[in-house]
């Protein structure tokens, strides 16, 4: 479901139900890209439910996803058909055209190629953690988070939000738990990436390996600074956290295949599934809370 997620805490008031945040989601639905458009974004149903509603509430979380369409068109095509006309306008005027031709003239191909393109989506999806009014966006890039933020806060009409903050850096917990003094819950995965102090260009990371030895300690000793820590947290979630808050290559552990003899719903399976994931988050946010305070 997740991969990767950034917090953000939300200090303005969320919708109080999952039908009123659908309703209110409905005003930004998502609608395909027409001929000449190309690029368009908006909410779509989270699952695949009947009812087509835009937001899921399970075990106080509200699930939501954005997906945006666009239309691949490279600039190697279009360069390449403007040449043809760029060709015929030399051979039909008998002259060399001029930037100002040449810039309609690439209009004119861009848009008569534009609706004969191949369509693209990509879906961004956000979990709100109703007790701790955190909106976990399912995304590494800030770019991509905060064009979800964007087209949210043009649905809801209002949302405030912030990166989630602590009143003690995030190197704090990344350190303790390096150095073997984690806080409650939180455990040693088994990859690192680390940057020399003087040379930030100089880095050096750490995959799959046992993160005790003492030659992987010796870059610490040496001077070099955690960025990124694999991370394992009460048993039901690995990944790897860096010095921002957000979390890569995200996996809820022992979620396990149901039996092949057992018929089971795919809507109750996904039900569950998001149960374990907003608790996992839930907790998740609760601990480093406590452990960096804020």
């Amino acid at each position: 479901m997740f991969r990767s997620v950034r917090f953000y805490s939300v200090s303005s008031p969320w919708p109080d139900s999952e039908q009123e945040l659908s309703e209110r989601l409905g005003s930004a639905v998502f609608k395909p890209c027409g001929a000449y458009t190309e690029r368009s974004s908006g909410f779509e149903p989270p699952t695949a439910s009947e009812d087509g509603t835009l937001a899921r509430r399970v075990g106080g979380a509200d699930l939501i996803r954005l997906r945006s369409q666009m239309r691949v068109l490279p600039t190697a095509a279009v360069n390449e058909a403007l040449e043809v006309r760029l060709a015929e306008y030399r051979q039909r005027m008998q002259e060399e055209p001029g930037q100002r031709t040449k810039r309609k003239l690439k209009e004119q191909t861009r848009d008569e190629l534009l609706p004969k393109t191949l369509l693209k989506s990509d879906r961004t999806t956000a979990l709100f953690l109703l007790s701790e009014n955190v909106l976990a966006v399912g995304t590494g890039s800030q770019a991509r988070a905060e064009r979800f933020l964007e087209q949210l806060r043009a649905a809801l009409g209002k949302l405030d939000t912030q990166r989630l903050e602590f009143q003690r850096p995030i190197e704090h917990v990344l350190t303790r738990v390096f150095a073997g003094d984690p806080p409650p819950k939180f455990a040693l995965g088994r990859e690192c990436r680390m940057r020399d102090r003087a040379d930030a260009k100089s880095s050096v990371r750490w995959n799959e390996v046992d993160l005790t030895q003492a030659n992987v300690r010796r870059c610490i000793k040496d001077g070099m600074e955690l960025t990124h820590l694999g991370i394992e947290f009460g048993s039901t979630l690995s990944g790897v956290l860096d010095a921002t808050g957000t979390i890569a290559k995200l996996k809820l552990l022992g979620l396990e295949e149901p039996a092949t003899d057992v018929v089971e719903e795919p809507l109750a399976r996904f039900d569950a599934e998001l149960a374990l994931l907003g608790g996992t988050l839930r907790r998740l946010v609760a601990s480093l809370r406590e452990a960096l305070g804020g």
